[in-house]
């Protein structure tokens, strides 16, 4: 397994070539494609970033910490450590997918050094895998879905595009009993897996096998200490910089704005947008400090770095697909060979297969979803259980693709070769189960 940035660049060159050999693109057009592509995801990438930013500081401060590491006490074994932590990043990852991103890696962090306090055997990489399977499995299926919210918004690009003439709501995707269904299965095979896969004994690495244990007890990787115990600065500059005053307002403000959206709009308020405001205020809110906060904000900058690098590499790849045809080719080369029976599984294969080269759920869903959509209407599928079918495919092979995985390698320390071989592990189980249950579950 390589590092993610080198999976970027030899992904970069496998669509060029891909490119040229299958859609009659010349290298230069390739080339010009993907330098238009690099800079196409800017505004995401820095949603992203401060996604990824604001839960780490949110979920790093000591209050915060404390309450995970109280859940950390509860499992007896190694396994049951694995399966506490795979079955919260799962939920989470229904909720909103940056929280389970975050806070899935913290818990797998903090699992390891509550295990290794304990004297509990427990392999790290599996607990790290078991972190990220909110993003492995189940966050295209909830509330923060791209494709269900997406259809769901009006006058969305799709309905713009005829593909679709009225909004999909999301009772037809996220809550509908097949979504739902199929959430509540998954999770449960998922966690079988975890519990049977994960090594006992001997064979167990703990987290200090990978994390020198000098490093691991410092106080930065806890959350620090609490702003209170500061002393009052005393030049005044000082006082405007530690003013709890104005960072309490200030956070109470956003907050109240927050909850007024989602009074006035419901659950179509959320989006990233929000969640980004809302964390990034509610951090200002529990440390008051806003010199203690700008402080956090430093400490959980390198843990983007990697997103800031490897975003407009995957947005190139992306725009080479996209322009030269070529995610429209495969798309149209799987979902010729369905029926209405097996179209549910092509879908999945289809999102899955794609999902490898352009890891953006939003931006792979604009590029797949006419001739998905299309071929479902086609079909007499369902517009909604060709979604949720795709959705899964999208989600599956983010255990193959380190991209998504890369702020919990910062957050846990462990290499992409250290997990992988066991999140590979992970989807290779996952494969026969989804292929059986969306081939017989009715919609």
């Amino acid at each position: 397994m390589p590092s993610p940035f080198l999976f970027a660049l030899i992904l970069s060159y496998v669509v060029f070539l891909a490119g040229v050999g299958l859609t009659g693109s010349g290298p230069v057009e390739m080339v010009g494609f993907w330098y238009d592509g690099f800079w196409a995801f800017l505004t995401f990438s820095m949603q992203m970033v401060l996604i990824l930013m604001t839960g780490f500081v949110v979920a790093y401060h000591p209050r915060v910490n404390a309450g995970i590491r109280r859940l950390t006490e509860l499992p007896n074994t190694g396994k049951q450590a694995v399966v506490l932590v795979g079955l919260l990043t799962m939920l989470l990852g229904w909720i909103h997918w940056g929280l389970s991103l975050i806070l899935g890696a913290i818990f797998a962090r903090e699992m390891g050094k509550t295990a290794h306090e304990n004297d509990i055997d427990v392999h790290y990489p599996v607990l790290c895998v078991a972190g990220y399977l909110g993003l492995g499995l189940t966050w295209h299926w909830g509330l923060s879905g791209s494709a269900p919210l997406l259809l769901a918004t009006e006058g969305n690009e799709f309905i713009q595009q005829g593909v679709i003439d009225v909004v999909v709501s999301a009772s037809e995707t996220i809550f509908h009993p097949y979504g739902l269904i199929l959430t509540g299965l998954s999770i449960a095979y998922a966690l079988v897996v975890l519990y049977v896969i994960t090594p006992t004994g001997d064979q167990a690495r703990g987290i200090t096998h990978y994390i020198p244990e000098d490093d691991l007890f410092e106080s930065a990787s806890d959350g620090g200490v609490e702003a209170t115990t500061e002393p009052s600065p005393q030049v005044p500059a000082e006082r405007i910089n530690h003013s709890r005053v104005l960072g309490g307002i200030i956070g109470l403000t956003g907050i109240a704005l927050v909850v007024s959206q989602f009074v006035q709009s419901g659950i179509d308020a959320l989006g990233l947008n929000i969640v980004n405001f809302g964390f990034l205020t509610i951090g200002i809110f529990i440390y008051m400090d806003p010199q203690t906060y700008r402080e956090k904000f430093g400490e959980a900058a390198t843990a983007a770095s990697g997103i800031v690098l490897l975003f407009p590499f995957f947005a190139g790849i992306q725009g080479m697909m996209a322009t030269s045809g070529l995610a429209q080719l495969m798309a149209n080369a799987l979902i010729s060979v369905s029926t209405p029976q097996t179209f549910p599984v092509i879908a999945w294969l289809t999102g899955a297969t794609v999902n490898i080269f352009a890891p953006s759920g939003g931006g792979e869903w604009i590029i797949l979803g006419p001739p998905i959509l299309e071929a479902a209407q086609n079909l007499g599928v369902p517009v909604g259980q060709a979604t949720m079918a795709y959705a899964v495919g999208d989600a599956h092979t983010n255990l193959l693709n380190p991209f998504w995985a890369l702020p919990l390698l910062a957050i846990t320390q462990i290499k992409a070769r250290e997990m992988f071989g066991y999140a590979i592990a992970m989807l290779l189980a996952l494969t026969p189960f989804l292929a059986v249950v969306l081939f017989v579950l009715p919609y």
